[in-house]
C-alpha cells in the first residue's frame, strides 16, 4: 500500500514512524513533512490548504491511504472533499471536527446532551463580555477564543483583571484573528487533567493508553500556553474506576448525541478530561491524534495502525481488539529559545548521533541543510523514552534529551516527575 500523512509536526512524525512498522506499507509520503520525517518518508512541499493539489497528488502517487494529522484541514473540510473523489482517508468530517473548530459548537453539544463540562457563557460583543465579568466573583476564570489558535487559545486567568485584558487581547487586539471572534467564558475547574483518545468509526469504539499533557512552558506549570512541552502515558491519575466513570458519563454519551445529531464521527477523538471532585468533567474536544500526547501514546500501542485505520473507516472497529503494551513512555519537548513568543530559526542541532538507539528523536520543527538539521519550529525535537516504570521512562529519556543541544534549546524538567513522586512512592 501507498500511504500518505498530511501534516509536517512532532504528530506526524510518530504517526510515520509507526504505520512504517506495517507490513501493509509499500511507500510513504508526507505533505509537507520536515527533516526528521525525510527519513521515513518522501516529503513533499504542497500547502495543506491546497485541496486540489493534495487531490492530484494521491491520484498522481497512486495513494491507497490518506491519513490527516493537524486539525485545520480537518475543519476545513479535506475529509469530505477526499471522499466524493472516492479517496480513502482517516479522519472525521468536517461536521464533526466542529467539536474542536467551534468551542461554542462543542459547548452547546455538551449542554444538550447532559455531558459534564464546566459552566460557561458565550459573547460576541467585547462590551458584554466585559459587562458579565464584572459581575463576576473576583477568582480564576478561563477565556477562550472559539475558533482554532493553535493550540493556545484558552487562557486560564488567576482573576477577573486577567480575564478582562484576555478578552480585550482577544476580541479587540485580535491575537488570534478570525478565531476569536466570539469567546466563551467558562469557570475554571481544578484537579488532575487528562487526555484521553478514542478510537471510533460512528459505531463502535476503542481507548489508546491515557496521558497526560504539560502546557505550560515553564517547571511547574508556570509560564504562558504553548502547544504542549512534553507528555507521558499511561497517566496513573485516571484509574480503573474514574475511567469506568467517564467512559459512562462523557465518552458513551458524546458517542450517542453525535448519532442523534446526525452526525457522522469517524477518526481520532480526543477528549481532554479534568479530573474534579464531583467526577470528570470535559475541557475540550480535539478532532485529531493530540501533539505531544501522540508521541507518548503510539509508542505503547501494540496493533498494525493500518489496520486499525481500516477498520475505523469501514465501519469494522468492532471486529479488532486494541493491544496496548504495559510499559510506560515519556516524551519531552525541546524548544526554541523564546517559545512559545517570538523564536530565531536555523540553530544547527548537534548531539543527535549520541542518543541511544532505544531511544526515538521525533522532529517537529526542523529542516535539513546537507547533512545537519536546523531549527525551523517553536517546538523542535520530542525526545521519546520508554521502560517498565515510569521513573525508567523518565530517567531514560532526560539522559538523552541532554545529549541535544541547538543555541536557546529549552525544556521542562519535571514531564511526569509529580506524579511519578505522588503516585509511585
Amino acid at each position: 500500500m501507498n500511504i500518505l500523512v498530511l501534516g509536517g509536526g512532532g504528530r506526524e512524525h510518530a504517526l510515520i514512524w509507526k504505520i512504517k512498522q506495517s507490513s501493509t506499507v509499500n511507500k510513504l509520503f508526507c505533505l509537507p513533512g520536515n527533516g526528521g520525517i525525510d527519513d521515513l518518508a518522501e516529503c513533499v512541499d504542497i500547502p495543506l490548504n491546497s485541496f486540489d493539489l493534495i487531490k492530484n497528488f494521491i491520484k498522481d502517487r497512486k495513494i491507497d491511504l490518506t491519513v490527516v494529522g493537524p486539525e485545520q484541514p480537518l475543519v476545513d473540510g479535506i475529509v469530505d472533499y477526499l471522499e466524493a473523489q472516492h479517496i480513502g482517508v482517516f479522519g472525521p468530517r468536517s461536521m464533526a471536527a466542529r467539536l474542536e473548530g467551534s468551542k461554542v459548537f462543542a459547548k452547546r453539544f455538551m449542554h444538550k446532551h447532559d455531558i459534564p463540562t464546566a459552566s460557561y457563557a458565550e459573547f460576541t460583543e467585547f462590551e458584554a463580555a466585559e459587562k458579565y465579568l464584572n459581575q463576576q466573583h473576583d477568582g480564576p476564570i478561563v477565556v477562550k477564543a472559539d475558533g482554532l489558535a493553535a493550540g493556545k487559545g484558552s487562557i486560564v486567568c488567576s482573576n477577573i483583571c486577567e480575564a478582562l485584558s484576555a478578552i480585550k487581547s482577544i476580541m479587540r487586539d485580535g491575537v488570534f484573528g478570525k478565531a476569536g471572534n466570539r469567546v466563551v467564558i467558562e469557570e475554571c475547574m481544578t484537579g488532575e487533567e487528562v487526555s484521553l483518545f478514542v478510537l471510533t468509526d460512528g459505531k463502535e469504539y476503542g481507548l489508546l493508553s491515557p496521558a497526560q499533557d504539560f502546557k505550560r512552558a515553564l517547571d511547574g506549570d508556570m509560564g504562558k500556553n504553548t502547544g504542549g512541552m512534553g507528555s507521558y502515558a499511561p497517566t496513573p491519575v485516571l484509574t480503573p474506576a474514574l475511567l469506568q466513570q467517564a467512559i459512562k458519563t462523557i465518552v458513551e454519551p458524546v458517542l450517542e448525541g453525535l448519532k442523534a445529531d446526525g452526525i457522522l464521527y469517524r477518526g481520532m477523538l480526543y477528549v481532554g478530561l479534568m479530573l474534579t471532585e464531583q467526577g470528570p468533567k470535559v475541557v475540550e474536544f480535539n478532532c485529531r491524534f493530540g501533539d505531544p500526547e501522540t508521541q507518548a501514546v503510539l509508542p505503547l500501542l501494540e496493533n498494525d495502525l493500518i489496520e486499525l485505520f481500516h477498520a475505523t473507516i469501514l465501519g469494522k472497529l468492532g471486529e479488532v481488539r486494541i493491544r496496548l503494551k504495559s510499559d510506560y513512555a515519556v516524551c519531552v519537548i525541546a524548544a526554541s529559545g523564546g517559545y512559545p513568543d517570538t523564536y530565531e530559526k536555523g540553530k544547527v542541532i548537534k548531539g543527535l548521533d549520541e542518543v541511544d538507539h532505544d531511544v526515538t528523536i521525533f522532529h517537529a520543527g526542523t529542516h535539513r541543510k546537507n547533512s545537519k538539521f536546523l531549527t525551523s519550529g517553536g517546538r523542535v525535537l520530542g525526545v521519546m523514552g520508554s521502560g517498565p516504570t515510569l521513573k525508567d521512562a523518565i530517567d531514560r529519556t532526560y539522559q538523552n534529551v541532554s545529549k541535544i543541544y541547538f543555541e536557546g534549546m529549552h525544556y521542562r524538567k519535571d514531564i511526569g516527575r509529580r506524579v511519578l513522586n505522588s503516585f509511585f512512592k
